[in-house]
């Protein structure tokens, strides 16, 4: 047999052994690529259930966050170094939200910022509320200072009306009063006459009355002689003493040294024809008070 005729029978069997690998192959790279296709579509869907996994707890913190900045909105105090603070953590919250978290790193680190401001958060509440349980103990505190003053105050109005009441009273118990006054028109022979013409002097005598509690020493009487026209008679213009706050005029006075006992006195007032008909009052003043007085008459027969 002849060398071509061999070399023919050899390539024949090849040639029926390629197609078969090559389906072979084929079928494999088909395989393989709906393996591919099959992976990439799984983990392309693992991927978009990440993501909206991701987005979804993003925003669940962001929306966690907001609420936080309210919470901090509704804070209040008069501290001005707690409400700095309070400020401060407000705008890293407001700071935090401006972040874009794509990815779990970065929302594990937003999940820990987070945690740190809520606690922080809840520090500050802890504060305020000790803070204003604080103020409101004050407050209580303060009520209470201010009614005790305001009663203190009252108090003392009133002890000051007892003090005014009890001044005025001892004032009043203080005065020297004049008993027993008695007015005598005196004729040129000391005797009594009421007849205008034959007066001579005109006595007022009375009785300064114990007082245990006025002061003792020299005192000076004022005697106010009233005339029927209601005109005072005066020796002299310079008969001023002091009454009221004012001046008035005195017909005559006189001293005395007073013991805190009854002393008996009187006052003379000479007829230099001042004297009218009529009714007339007599007025003796100590110290700036009137303290007795009488009236009497002159008539022409």
């Amino acid at each position: 047999m002849s060398d071509t005729h061999l070399n023919a029978i050899n390539e024949e069997p090849e040639k029926k052994g390629s197609p078969l690998f090559l389906i072979f192959i084929a079928v494999v790279l088909a395989l393989a690529l709906v393996f591919i296709v099959y992976s990439y579509f799984g983990q392309k869907k693992r991927m978009i259930e990440m993501e909206t996994v991701l987005t979804q707890e993003k925003d669940s913190l962001a929306n966690e966050l907001r609420l936080m900045v309210h919470g901090y909105d509704t804070l209040r105090t008069n501290n001005d170094s707690l409400n700095a603070k309070l400020q401060k953590e407000r705008s890293r919250i407001l700071q935090l939200l401006t972040i874009n978290a794509s990815n779990v790193q970065l929302i594990k680190r937003y999940k820990g910022e987070i945690t740190t401001m809520r606690e922080i958060m809840k520090s500050y509440i802890v504060q305020i509320d000790s803070l204003n349980t604080r103020n409101k103990i004050l407050v209580a505190e303060n009520q209470d200072i201010k009614e005790q003053i305001t009663t203190v105050k009252k108090t003392n109005v009133a002890l000051s009306k007892v003090k005014e009441e009890l001044s005025s009273k001892v004032e009043i118990a203080s005065v020297i009063q004049a008993k027993d006054v008695v007015a005598i028109a005196l004729n040129k022979n000391r005797k009594e006459t009421t007849r205008l013409d034959r007066i001579d002097k005109l006595r007022i005598c009375f009785t300064l009355r114990e007082n245990p509690i006025a002061k003792a020493g020299e005192k000076t009487v004022f005697l106010r002689v009233i005339r029927p026209d209601s005109l005072a008679i005066a020796t002299s213009p310079d008969n001023l003493f002091d009454f009221n706050g004012s001046k008035m005029i005195y017909t005559a006075s006189r001293q005395v040294e007073y013991l805190n006992q009854d002393i008996d006195m009187c006052i003379f007032v000479d007829n230099n024809k001042d004297f009218i008909i009529g009714n007339y009052k007599a007025e003796l003043y100590l110290e700036g008070a009137l303290i007795g007085g009488c009236s009497f008459i002159f008539t022409k027969r």
